[in-house]
């Protein structure tokens, strides 16, 4: 086991070890935001048949080669077709169909008119009248033709793909009422540490409020996965094996918070190193620098530490890229932009800070500013924040107007930016 090793090294290890979970079939709306495991075919030809564009009339193109305002061509209406109605007759010379927006064209039909270029001489404009069509039109216009989208057989979505909600359109247009995705997994999330009492307690002298295992769950949710919410576990060697255990049982990945420095009542490490095996226990980051992976019965694990934004910014870093490649994504990291400083920020120079910031659109472009007070105890400025705004290690001192890497936590992965 390495003492400490860089983000990307310790990304590494923990990616190298979660998978895609299996595959399931989940009813059509469950699918969407979901990764495909199968490419998906069409059953039938979409569109289904030609059909209208427009309110109008179904026209021989030929009919209204001379059309216009001043000598509109005049046509005998012989049948009204609506959503849904099989045509029963053939579009002859000087005739045309009233039709509605999708029905099928009828045969010897080879366009439509817009209803707002028709004036009825005889009649209603329905069955039997004479209209008069003040515009010319050419074959195929305002005509959906049959198989334009996709062909019976067509791949409409791949393999790999996560479902939108125009993808869900696309599969239920195509046949599709259950789709295989991979399994959401379940993640125990485990807050530790004696002085925590639950959020509906008034906490007393030494005690704080566990926020910990709500944050953490609703990041899990966020990215997808199923957050599973252990009770409190207290800094107890038993205690915490017990918890291990039964998340080990349960859960596809387990994310604990507090107890992983070096204290004399952090009992993640010994109890990880029991049961399974520990891979590290510090990245050169900040903040966060204790960070504990490992795999207890082949479970991934992940210990976090207790401060609220070392936890936060921890999670982005490595949970959230573990979750999304166990759902099938091959897109693991948020958008990347550059951004110009909009005060001088200084640092300490061991190890690389992932800031909280708000990116915002200046005069020159984008700019950066912190968001608030950068203590790993406080999550305003992580909620004020849009963006991690990353200073590698090595330097000490940025200064006003210069560009810098900032992580968009205000974007998806595989964003274009």
């Amino acid at each position: 086991m390495t003492a400490s090793m860089t983000v990307e090294q310790a990304r590494e290890l923990l990616l190298e070890r979660v998978h895609p979970l299996e595959v399931e079939r989940v009813d059509l709306l469950e699918a969407l935001g979901r990764v495909l495991a199968q490419d998906m075919r069409s059953d039938i030809d979409v569109a289904p048949f030609d059909n209208s564009a427009m309110d109008g009339f179904a026209v021989r193109a030929a009919d209204l080669a001379t059309a216009s305002e001043e000598t509109p061509a005049r046509l005998r209406v012989i049948e009204h077709i609506a959503a849904g109605d099989a045509p029963t007759l053939t579009v002859g010379s000087g005739e045309a169909a009233r039709i509605m927006t999708g029905a099928p064209v009828p045969q010897g039909a080879d366009a439509v008119v817009m209803v707002e270029y028709s004036e009825a001489v005889e009649g209603d404009g329905g069955t039997g009248s004479l209209v008069a069509l003040s515009r010319a039109v050419v074959k195929g216009e305002n005509v959906r033709k049959q198989g334009e989208e996709v062909r019976a057989g067509d791949v409409v979505l791949n393999a790999g793909e996560t479902v939108g909600a125009a993808g869900i359109g696309l599969l239920a247009s195509t046949g599709h009422a259950q789709v295989p995705v991979y399994r959401r997994p379940r993640v125990a999330v485990i807050s530790t540490g004696s002085e925590l009492v639950e959020v509906d307690q008034t906490p007393g002298p030494g005690k704080i409020r566990n926020s910990n295992s709500y944050s953490v769950s609703a990041q899990v949710a966020a990215a997808g996965a199923i957050p599973l919410r252990f009770g409190i576990v207290p800094d107890d060697m038993q205690a915490t094996r017990d918890a291990f255990t039964r998340a080990a049982a349960e859960a596809d990945f387990i994310v604990t918070s507090g107890g992983v420095s070096v204290g004399d009542f952090d009992y993640v490490k010994p109890v990880l190193e029991e049961l399974g095996e520990l891979m590290y226990c510090k990245v050169a980051m900040r903040p966060g620098n204790p960070q504990t992976m490992g795999v207890i019965s082949g479970v991934p694990f992940f210990g976090l530490p207790g401060n609220p934004t070392s936890t936060f910014v921890g999670f982005e870093m490595f949970v959230r890229p573990a979750i999304r490649r166990m759902l099938g994504h091959t897109a693991l990291d948020r958008p990347v932009t550059l951004a110009r400083l909009a005060h001088d920020v200084r640092k300490k120079p061991d190890r690389r800070y992932y800031l909280r910031g708000r990116i915002s659109r200046g005069a020159d472009g984008l700019e950066v500013a912190l968001s608030g007070s950068q203590s790993s105890a406080l999550l305003t400025a992580a909620h004020r924040g849009n963006c991690f705004m990353v200073l590698p290690e090595g330097e000490q001192q940025f200064s006003t107007g210069q560009i810098v890497e900032c992580i968009r936590l205000d974007m998806e992965e595989g964003t274009v930016v």
